[in-house]
């Protein structure tokens, strides 16, 4: 099945079962059919399918279909070596495809479908097209195929080549059954019939639409007195015979199924089967297993186990870390969601462990951590699974907070936890003009340093053996996240601490501070503000050339904020007061809002003070060091120490931060 990594992602080569409604409706064969059983059905009604291999519903874009010949293989089930017949028409209505046809193959299961078709059976539909190209809609969006529009998430095949239709016993849509209400002459073997469409709404509920015979001209005419010809008579008595036997023989293997063995009733149906043998299969698949012997599901691999144990945290956006075999395989295996034992012993089982159970618990431990077997033997990393599973949580935790500080910083990607130096080049950096002789003279370079350092912060936790027994996968999800949240307001308040702590960086020396009444935010303080900006020098009095393009505030000057930048007027109700009512800054600054700013928990807070920013990639004001840059936390797993029957996970964040050039920012106090 194809891998939904990508929209139009091609996928050559790749198979596509995808079941619907069949309609059979055919009229009596003429003479120029050899009187063979013709069939028409609707294959596909252009909506969504379940199809398996695939996580989200499938939609077949009739507009992208290739259909190679009008005459396609009509198979049971898709088995190659049950065929059915050939069709002769295949059409594209009403955004559904239609196909008809006749019953032309002379086998078991061409033999089925006519003789329950004429029982009444309702046959459905099954399509096998090869997948070249398709798209994933995401939750969300919304798409319009075959005439009919949709919401994701759902995969839509945009091109795909049909290979054959099948006769199948369970579709995707009861809405319709056949019915056998004539029967024409026969023709090697087979019986030639009318099969009659009733829909769902024909009828009242609880009744069936009667048989009505079509006679045929043939069949009304008087059948001569001697024919003469006795071998006739023994053809036709032997057909009724055969197809009695047949349908003896449908009837005492379904008694014997008795509905709980449906697979081996179909296979038994399909193959002639007698009883004795249908007895025998049944009987052994009611064998139990040999306690003794523990065989791997080698189905199961690493990337199913933490996709299931993804699913059950309810993790989002996992269709960007795994292929759509693989969610699908961990949906079907864990249904009702994964606990902390099965998965233990899942991996356990995958590195050789023989137990049943959760029991020996250090046993199965040491197992599925790969201690107690061979070097290479080893199929499934446990602590693997738990940290890459933790780290998807500790993420989802982590990007939870308030990221503002990421929006107004620059980031510095550093080796180690040595102190570093940032240096900005300074000087007579001007050209000169050029003398006749074409000499260049020699500028003068000075320097100006800022530094920055990291450090680490963490914490560990355990999962210990009463997780494990209460079977808690939350240890392994809700703690993650809770780890990774900590780890993002550690940043926070690392940040917001060095940020607000600023009275001897943001100061009138500094020709970057600014206070009084007509600095409140206002069409007049963000003036007063952006002037003092714009006036700022280089060490050799000119102006640094840098423009502010941020404007960060606390909550409660949020409002005014957003009217500054995206209002074009700004009006005062005043009576009699003179007011400009055009907004000079419309558009100009990108709002920051930041609750820290005024949390009374860090030095420097205020509710008024506000702050106009240079973009940090034109000038920083502020910086934060990352080891490696790893701007987000990590996670690690390992077995506990030996005094501890568990796990132990840890979870660490390499960071540092420090102010930078006092020129790239203005501080407004807000009031006198």
């Amino acid at each position: 099945m194809p891998t939904v990594t990508s929209p139009s992602k091609p996928a050559q080569g790749l198979s596509m079962s995808a079941t619907a409604v069949i309609d059979i409706d055919a009229a009596a064969g003429d003479e120029g059919s050899g009187s063979l059983p013709r069939f028409r059905m609707v294959a596909y009604t252009g909506g969504p399918m379940r199809v398996s291999g695939w996580r989200h519903p499938v939609i077949v874009d009739l507009a992208g279909l290739d259909i190679p010949s009008q005459s396609r293989p009509i198979r049971f089930a898709h088995d190659p070596l049950a065929g059915v017949g050939h069709t002769d028409s295949i059409l594209i209505e009403q955004g559904s495809l239609v196909a008809s046809g006749v019953i032309s193959r002379d086998t078991p299961a061409a033999r089925e479908v006519v003789v329950s078709s004429k029982n009444g059976f309702p046959w459905q539909a099954s399509v096998g097209a090869s997948v070249e190209e398709f798209e994933f809609i995401r939750e969300g969006q919304n798409v319009t195929v075959n005439g009919q529009q949709h919401s994701g998430p759902v995969n839509v095949v945009r091109r795909s080549l049909l290979g054959e239709i099948s006769f199948v016993d369970l579709g995707a849509d009861g809405a319709t059954s056949a019915s056998v209400t004539a029967i024409n002459q026969p023709h090697e073997g087979l019986r030639t019939m009318d099969i009659a469409t009733t829909n769902a709404g024909d009828t009242t509920p609880g009744e069936t639409q009667p048989i009505v015979p079509v006679v045929t001209a043939q069949q009304a005419s008087p059948a001569p007195a001697t024919t003469g010809r006795a071998d006739e008579v023994d053809t036709v008595t032997q057909i009724r015979a055969g197809a009695a036997a047949e349908l003896d023989r449908i009837a005492k293997l379904r008694r014997i199924c008795d509905g709980k063995n449906i697979e081996i009733e179909a296979k038994a149906i399909r193959e002639g089967w007698d009883e004795q043998r249908t007895e025998l299969e049944i009987l052994r698949g009611s064998r139990p297993a040999t306690p003794a012997i523990h065989i791997a599901d080698n189905s199961i691999n690493q990337g199913i186990l933490e996709a299931a144990c993804l699913l059950t945290g309810k993790a989002t956006e996992l269709e960007s870390h795994f292929d759509a075999k693989t969610l699908d395989a961990a949906d079907r295996r864990f249904r009702g969601g994964i606990g902390l034992q099965e998965l233990l012993l899942e991996a356990a089982w995958a590195n050789g462990y023989t137990g049943r159970n959760f029991r020996d618990s250090r046993g199965a431990l040491r197992a599925a951590f790969g201690s107690t077997v061979e070097a290479g033997w080893s199929t499934i990393d446990f602590g693997g699974i738990l940290s890459n599973v933790a780290n998807k949580f500790l993420l989802e935790g982590f990007f939870s907070v308030e990221r503002t500080w990421r929006n107004i910083c620059a980031v510095r990607n550093v080796s180690d936890f040595k102190a570093v130096t940032s240096y900005r080049l300074i000087g007579k950096d001007q050209y000169e003009i050029v003398a006749p002789g074409g000499e260049l003279k020699h500028g003068t370079l000075g320097e100006e340093k800022y530094t920055n350092k990291a450090d680490t912060y963490g914490l560990m936790l355990s999962i210990d053996r009463r997780d494990f027994i209460n079977d808690d996968l939350g240890a392994i999800t809700s703690v993650p996240r809770k780890l990774g949240r900590g780890s993002g307001l550690k940043i926070n308040d690392i940040f917001w601490s060095v940020f607000l702590k600023n009275s001897d960086f943001f100061k009138t020396a500094n020709k970057n501070f600014v206070a009084g009444t007509d600095t409140v935010l206002s069409i007049d303080g963000l003036t007063k503000a952006e002037v003092a900006f714009m006036d700022q020098v280089d060490s050799d009095g000119k102006p640094i050339g840098v423009m502010p393009s941020l404007l960060l505030v606390p909550t409660s000057l949020s409002a005014i904020g957003a009217q500054l930048y995206k209002s074009m007027e700004l009006r005062d109700t005043t009576p009699n007061a003179k007011y400009p009512i055009s907004n000079p800054h419309q558009g100009k600054f990108r709002v920051e809002v930041s609750r820290y700013l005024s949390n009374s928990q860090y030095t420097g807070n205020s509710s008024k003070a506000w702050y106009l920013l240079a973009d940090a990639n034109d000038l920083p004001l502020i910086e934060v060091a990352f080891i490696n840059g790893q701007e987000s936390p990590t996670i690690e797993t390992s077995e506990a120490d030996f005094n501890v029957l568990g796990v132990q996970m840890r979870g660490y964040h390499d960071f540092g931060v420090a102010l930078q050039d006092p020129r790239a920012g203005v501080k407004a106090k807000g009031e006198a």
